[in-house]
């Protein structure tokens, strides 16, 4: 059984007017990979920062190793957060920085590092505020990777990176993970590109956590059933929508749940065409504001032709 590193109960974040994280309830077990995902502005920033001490809950219990990591040097030397936003002095080159790392954490790999800048063809002897975004990028993966720390948090460092170098991130992460397990906790946008990666999954909106699951559970937990909208619509009964979609009398919706072999067959004699949903898709459906994507009445099918049709007149 998986032991707990982080526990968060009931937390709240507020900032006067504006209530960031709310009514949080959130376990974090030890060796796993975690994707902590969302949209802009869903709090997954200002959870993680409340768990490596770089902010605090307005209310609510935190524990990381069974203790507050606020303040905490035996808590945070065990703790990785790399952000794509972050720092260094104005002189340090990304020999400094790794140096420096090197100083804080236990389980610090220079080999390893020494491998990855090598992988990544990062310049160690330019100064950091001179490097591209990519290179920038490139310091904290190696940085987060070496560390080995117990519990490492990337909050999308890597969106720098061009498509080869992310793929050599997530190749360089798996194969380390299999020999040197730890917690690693994946925040980003590129939902389909780190999806293989991830063992749970805890989808935030708007503060809240709406979804916190294993990753296995998820993938084939929803599907899209298109077609001619009466035929979808008298199939999909009172099934749960995520998401509904339609041009003139074609009309696809987003399901969540999944079909039996009857169901499949009766949509199949329907000529209904029945499609998996990705994580992805899963996390967009999830996370669209409550209605939005889900009205597809005559008025606005009618508001869309006149539109169209203006256009073109236009064009």
């Amino acid at each position: 059984m998986s032991t707990p590193i982080v526990q968060m109960s009931n937390v709240f974040k507020r900032y006067r007017a504006l209530t960031a994280l709310e009514d949080i309830n959130l376990t974090l077990n030890q060796d796993k990979i975690y994707g902590l995902l969302g949209r802009n502005g869903a709090g997954k920033t200002t959870l993680m920062s409340i768990l490596t001490a770089q902010g605090f809950a307005s209310s609510g219990h935190v524990n990381v190793f069974g203790e507050n990591p606020y303040e905490n040097e035996k808590v945070l030397r065990r703790i990785c957060f790399i952000r794509e936003s972050q720092k260094y002095p104005d002189d340090f080159h990304a020999k400094h920085a790794f140096k420096a790392a090197a100083l804080f954490y236990k389980n610090w790999d220079n080999d390893f590092a020494l491998q990855l800048v090598k992988d990544f063809e990062l310049p160690l002897n330019r100064r950091i505020k001179k490097l591209s975004r990519g290179q920038l990028s490139a310091v904290g993966v190696i940085i987060g990777l070496a560390s080995r720390a117990e519990l490492t948090f990337f909050d999308e460092p890597y969106l720098g990176l061009d498509a080869v170098a992310r793929q050599l991130f997530y190749d360089r992460l798996l194969d380390d993970y299999a020999e040197f397990p730890r917690t690693i906790v994946l925040s980003s946008h590129l939902i389909d590109e780190v999806a293989n990666l991830l063992e749970h999954v805890i989808i935030i909106d708007k503060g809240k956590i709406i979804l916190d699951d294993d990753a296995d559970n998820i993938r084939g937990s929803a599907l899209t059933v298109s077609g001619t909208g009466a035929r979808v619509e008298s199939f999909i009964g009172n099934r749960t929508v995520l998401h509904r979609e339609g041009i003139g009398a074609l009309v696809s919706i987003t399901l969540e749940g999944q079909l039996s072999a009857g169901e499949r067959r009766e949509a199949q004699e329907l000529g209904l065409d029945v499609s998996p949903v990705s994580l992805q898709q899963f996390v967009i459906r999830k996370t669209l504001d409550a209605g939005a994507g889900l009205e597809f009445d005559a008025e606005s099918q009618a508001k869309q032709t006149k539109k169209a049709t203006r256009m073109g007149a236009i064009r």
